[in-house]
């Protein structure tokens, strides 16, 4: 099965990994500090706090932002399930607000509608890789003293009007897992605009420990002392997973260019196509394109990915939307709270898409999504349509 996703690992990343492994640290060493200052370039210059996952760095993110019980969270549903998740655990109240119809993007008109005085931040997801509208994002948060989430699991890399993902939103969280453009293994990352955030969130994924002695409540004690003034979890990135990451970030651009490369081929051979609509890129936007969502038309989407999977193609479909989870609807989600979201799901499927994918490989997806599709005309007698 050719999958839709996977990590891209090479002699490099390997031997990055065996230099801390014969090392002395294997956590809480140098190697996570180097990679959060790579980061912290990468975006902007802002602080990068390392952490465990994606969903970590989200639930640090919200945390850090103050989130709690009697706040509302505004959000997207056309993601994974944790960029709302992280939110409900903290006591906040979700909304959605419907994307916009052409990009699944989260719809700044949409926000603007939904926002009430007690909305504690706004939190966008750059699906597929394509960043979100944080301009006018960031002005609705900030007439309503609302912080701005980017949630760029799947955009770290990409640029908005020439700004890095990491300086678009007051917080910005990658994901690190395999799938996604650069992998440690498992681990995340949160970016703060706020300096002071950042330290609390440092100490919020270790424990809250506090060892700063300028800070230090209690003042006779010995060399060893550290205390906790605010209580924290144990999200600590290691240097193991850290080391790959630095190396995986060495080939950034790399993966850029051919999964950019991938999405050109596929938009160049779907052009024209009956039956399919290809996504959708804004003016001035420079994604690290992480999915490949293609629409499927007609009805067809299921037929399409179980043919697709027979055929030995992994395709995937991201994603249910958020609040169609069972979790939500048991709080009283209703489906049909965001038309746009549920139009897309109805059709979306990511095709196979990462650096290591072969042309060869690109050029059996497109000619079998493209012999599926026409197999309903084909039947009637109609002559196949010539593929790429």
């Amino acid at each position: 099965m050719l999958p839709y996703g996977r990590q891209t690992i090479e002699d490099d990343d390997i031997d990055a990994v065996v230099r801390v492994l014969r090392g002395d640290w294997l956590t809480t060493g140098p190697t996570v500090a180097e990679l959060e200052q790579q980061l912290s370039l990468l975006s902007g210059g802002h602080d990068a706090v390392t952490c465990t996952s994606g969903t970590a760095a989200l639930h640090i993110a919200y945390a850090m932002a103050g989130v709690g019980p009697g706040d509302q969270v505004i959000t997207t549903p056309m993601t994974f399930v944790a960029t709302a998740s992280s939110a409900s655990l903290l006591g906040a109240e979700v909304v959605f607000a419907d994307v916009e119809e052409d990009t699944a993007l989260l719809d700044p008109a949409a926000v603007a509608s939904a926002v009430t005085d007690r909305t504690r931040v706004i939190a966008a997801v750059d699906y597929a890789g394509h960043t979100a509208d944080y301009k006018r994002l960031g002005k609705i948060a900030a007439d309503a003293g609302a912080l701005t989430l980017a949630d760029a699991a799947h955009s770290i890399g990409g640029l908005h009007h020439g700004r890095p993902v990491g300086d678009l939103a007051d917080i910005t969280t990658f994901s690190f897992f395999p799938t996604k453009n650069v992998t440690t293994g498992e681990g995340g990352a949160a970016i703060f605009k706020d300096a002071d955030l950042a330290r609390q969130a440092r100490e919020f994924r270790g424990v809250g420990v506090v060892r700063d002695p300028s800070r230090l409540r209690i003042s006779d004690e010995g060399p060893w002392h550290q205390e906790v003034h605010a209580f924290g979890l144990n999200y600590r990135l290691n240097d193991i997973g850290c080391a790959l990451g630095l190396s995986q970030l060495a080939r950034l651009s790399d993966f850029k260019a051919r999964r950019a490369a991938i999405v050109e081929r596929y938009n160049q051979a779907f052009s024209g196509v009956e039956g399919i609509r290809t996504p959708t890129r804004r003016e001035g936007v420079d994604p690290m394109w992480h999915l490949y969502p293609a629409r499927i038309l007609g009805g067809r989407r299921r037929e399409v990915f179980e043919r697709m999977r027979e055929a030995g193609i992994g395709v995937q479909v991201n994603y249910i939307p958020a609040y169609w989870h069972p979790a939500y609807e048991d709080l009283g989600y209703r489906r049909g709270m965001c038309p746009n979201a549920e139009a897309f799901y109805a059709e979306e499927l990511s095709l196979p898409l990462y650096p290591t994918l072969a042309d060869a490989d690109v050029d059996r997806i497109i000619e079998t999504l493209i012999d599926i599709l026409d197999r309903p005309r084909r039947a009637e007698g109609a002559p196949r349509r010539a593929t790429h």
